[in-house]
């Protein structure tokens, strides 16, 4: 199924966040427009297959047991992050910023998903959401968990 996504910096975290769910991330695999990655909230675990990059990409996910998450999490080594997600209704549409920890301390941004490539391009941001950096590799998830912090 496609998703429809646009990817901001957070110029400043809006006010009442929560606490947010915190999540753990891996990348299994990378390569040729296609990743791999686990996902683990906690409670619930997904393995997740994204191909393409920009506005809009191919996504299947894949519930996986605690198990096999640990398991799959080792084999991907290094290239993992952790963050808090938080998430924020924009009048129909949700926000989830992500804050992460780590290596990445500090880092933070902002998604927002749309059923419809023409309401993903009439988004309005608001004020608090900083410069867009959908389809931009370095911003990727999966190059934030190999790479580390974008140069910029």
């Amino acid at each position: 199924m496609p998703e429809i996504e646009r990817k901001f910096r957070v110029a400043r975290p809006p006010d009442g966040l929560g606490g947010g769910a915190r999540l753990r991330q891996a990348y299994l695999a990378v390569d040729g427009g296609v990743e791999v990655r686990v996902r683990s909230d906690g409670a619930t675990h997904v393995l997740t297959a994204k191909s393409g990059s920009g506005l809009v990409r191919g996504e299947v996910e894949v519930p996986v047991g605690a198990g096999d998450f640990e398991e799959l999490w080792a084999m991907a080594g290094d290239r993992h992050l952790e963050k808090v997600r938080h998430r924020l209704d924009l009048g129909g549409v949700t926000a989830e910023v992500d804050l992460y920890g780590g290596d990445l301390e500090g880092l933070a941004v902002v998604e927002v998903e749309f059923p419809t490539r023409a309401e993903a391009e009439a988004f309005e941001p608001p004020d608090w959401f900083g410069d867009e950096v959908t389809g931009d590799p370095a911003w990727s998830n999966a190059t934030l968990a190999r790479e580390g912090r974008p140069p910029n």
